[in-house]
């Protein structure tokens, strides 16, 4: 099975390493014995994504991305192995979808015949009404 990140893209279940820990916090009883708290670790040198794909995940300057540049991020929010298995997967997900696309190119725009004159007209009016301001003559 895999990761599906995009219709293109998908990483290896032998890529992703998925850890059972003991989350932490209140749980009653249930807590000491049930490791419902997934560690997922993903090395992105070691990965199969394209070469250009990694560069820009390291590049990224998110704290879930060590040094080494292994991606370590830990679910506990729900109560099952299985859901929080399923939301760590999702983050990772979420990580890595956004370098795949890049950011979108900027488009100089300029400003409109209209607002141009409506600029002009305003800077006409506050001119006018600093002149007004001046001494009064007899």
């Amino acid at each position: 099975m895999t990761l599906e990140i995009s219709r293109n893209v998908s990483l290896p279940d032998n890529e992703i390493e998925l850890i059972a820990v003991r989350a932490q916090g209140a749980g009653g009883q249930n807590v000491n014995k049930v490791s419902s708290a997934i560690h997922l670790r993903f090395d992105i040198r070691a990965s199969s994504l394209h070469p250009g794909f990694k560069e820009n995940l390291l590049a990224l300057s998110d704290r879930r991305i060590t040094r080494d540049g292994i991606v370590v991020i830990k679910s506990q929010e729900h109560r099952t192995q299985e859901l929080n298995r399923e939301a760590a997967l999702a983050r990772l997900k979420e990580l890595i979808k956004p370098v795949l696309y890049g950011d979108k190119p900027r488009r100089a725009t300029q400003p409109s015949r209209n607002a141009k004159r409506k600029r002009a007209d305003s800077k006409t009016r506050q001119g006018q009404k600093k002149r007004l301001r001046g001494r009064v003559d007899d």
